[in-house]
Protein backbone atom coordinates (compact mmCIF):
# COMPACT_ATOMS: atom_id res chain seq x y z
CA UNK A 1 0.00 0.00 0.00
CA UNK A 2 1.22 3.01 0.95
CA UNK A 3 4.31 4.62 3.19
CA UNK A 4 2.91 6.84 6.09
CA UNK A 5 5.06 9.33 7.67
CA UNK A 6 4.12 10.15 11.11
CA UNK A 7 5.55 13.07 13.04
CA UNK A 8 4.45 13.39 17.26
CA UNK A 9 5.88 13.09 20.09
CA UNK A 10 3.20 11.16 22.06
CA UNK A 11 4.04 7.69 22.09
CA UNK A 12 0.36 6.34 22.56
CA UNK A 13 -1.02 7.77 19.93
CA UNK A 14 1.76 6.41 17.68
CA UNK A 15 1.28 3.53 18.29
CA UNK A 16 -2.74 3.21 17.96
CA UNK A 17 -2.04 5.25 14.73
CA UNK A 18 -0.11 2.49 13.51
CA UNK A 19 -2.04 -0.21 14.42
CA UNK A 20 -5.00 1.34 12.40
CA UNK A 21 -2.13 2.19 9.43
CA UNK A 22 -0.98 -1.33 8.71
CA UNK A 23 -4.21 -3.18 9.51
CA UNK A 24 -4.73 -1.37 6.17
CA UNK A 25 -1.81 -2.50 4.78
CA UNK A 26 0.61 0.63 4.93
CA UNK A 27 3.98 1.06 6.21
CA UNK A 28 4.63 3.25 9.05
CA UNK A 29 7.42 5.60 9.77
CA UNK A 30 7.76 7.73 12.79
CA UNK A 31 9.50 10.49 14.17
CA UNK A 32 9.24 12.80 17.13
CA UNK A 33 9.69 16.33 16.18
CA UNK A 34 9.21 19.07 13.05
CA UNK A 35 12.91 18.71 12.19
CA UNK A 36 13.42 15.19 12.57
CA UNK A 37 10.32 14.64 10.47
CA UNK A 38 11.05 17.40 7.32
CA UNK A 39 14.14 15.25 7.54
CA UNK A 40 12.81 11.84 7.18
CA UNK A 41 10.66 12.92 4.27
CA UNK A 42 12.79 14.36 2.11
CA UNK A 43 15.36 10.34 2.77
CA UNK A 44 11.85 8.32 2.53
CA UNK A 45 9.42 9.95 0.24
CA UNK A 46 6.38 9.05 2.06
CA UNK A 47 3.20 9.40 0.47
CA UNK A 48 1.25 11.03 3.24
CA UNK A 49 2.35 12.66 6.48
CA UNK A 50 0.59 12.89 9.52
CA UNK A 51 1.96 15.48 11.76
CA UNK A 52 1.15 17.06 15.12
CA UNK A 53 1.15 20.58 16.06
CA UNK A 54 2.45 20.87 19.63
CA UNK A 55 5.61 19.03 19.71
CA UNK A 56 8.98 20.39 20.46
CA UNK A 57 7.67 23.55 20.94
CA UNK A 58 3.92 24.84 21.04
CA UNK A 59 3.44 25.17 17.12
CA UNK A 60 6.52 22.66 16.42
CA UNK A 61 3.81 21.00 13.31
CA UNK A 62 3.05 24.38 12.27
CA UNK A 63 6.77 25.08 11.59
CA UNK A 64 7.33 21.42 10.00
CA UNK A 65 4.22 21.90 7.42
CA UNK A 66 6.02 25.37 6.35
CA UNK A 67 8.99 23.47 5.89
CA UNK A 68 7.95 20.72 3.70
CA UNK A 69 5.83 22.53 1.74
CA UNK A 70 8.68 24.91 0.91
CA UNK A 71 10.52 22.11 -0.32
CA UNK A 72 10.62 20.98 -3.75
CA UNK A 73 11.14 16.86 -2.79
CA UNK A 74 8.31 17.34 0.22
CA UNK A 75 5.85 20.22 -1.34
CA UNK A 76 3.55 17.44 -2.96
CA UNK A 77 2.96 15.32 -0.11
CA UNK A 78 -0.40 15.56 1.34
CA UNK A 79 -0.38 15.75 5.57
CA UNK A 80 -3.37 15.68 7.70
CA UNK A 81 -2.42 17.81 10.79
CA UNK A 82 -3.53 16.37 14.31
CA UNK A 83 -3.90 18.26 17.24
CA UNK A 84 -5.54 18.83 20.69
CA UNK A 85 -4.59 22.20 20.80
CA UNK A 86 -7.85 23.71 21.02
CA UNK A 87 -8.92 22.15 24.10
CA UNK A 88 -5.42 23.19 26.23
CA UNK A 89 -4.47 27.17 27.16
CA UNK A 90 -2.51 27.29 23.73
CA UNK A 91 -5.36 27.78 21.70
CA UNK A 92 -5.50 31.27 21.30
CA UNK A 93 -1.39 30.62 19.48
CA UNK A 94 -2.52 28.36 16.60
CA UNK A 95 -2.33 30.47 14.08
CA UNK A 96 -5.98 31.27 12.42
CA UNK A 97 -5.27 34.35 9.91
CA UNK A 98 -2.46 32.56 7.54
CA UNK A 99 -2.61 30.12 5.22
CA UNK A 100 -1.42 26.14 6.80
CA UNK A 101 0.11 24.44 4.07
CA UNK A 102 -1.99 21.15 5.01
CA UNK A 103 -4.59 18.75 3.62
CA UNK A 104 -6.80 18.10 6.25
CA UNK A 105 -6.86 18.59 10.20
CA UNK A 106 -8.17 16.16 12.97
CA UNK A 107 -8.86 16.59 16.31
CA UNK A 108 -7.54 14.66 18.74
CA UNK A 109 -8.95 11.42 19.92
CA UNK A 110 -9.16 9.96 16.57
CA UNK A 111 -11.92 7.86 15.92
CA UNK A 112 -10.08 4.83 13.78
CA UNK A 113 -12.71 4.51 11.21
CA UNK A 114 -12.28 8.14 10.29
CA UNK A 115 -8.37 7.92 10.61
CA UNK A 116 -8.43 5.23 8.38
CA UNK A 117 -11.20 7.39 5.81
CA UNK A 118 -9.09 10.42 5.70
CA UNK A 119 -5.64 8.48 4.71
CA UNK A 120 -7.60 6.64 2.06
CA UNK A 121 -9.04 10.14 0.57
CA UNK A 122 -5.84 11.68 0.89
CA UNK A 123 -3.67 8.69 -0.75
CA UNK A 124 -2.52 9.58 -3.98
CA UNK A 125 -5.04 6.94 -6.58
CA UNK A 126 -2.47 5.02 -8.82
Amino acid sequence: MAKILVIDDDPDFVKATRIVLEKEGHVVLHAVNGRAGFEQAKAESPNLVILDVMMDSILDGVSASRMLHEDAATAKIPIIMVTSISSTSYAELFPTDEYLHVSTFMSKPIRPAELAKQVDRLLPKN
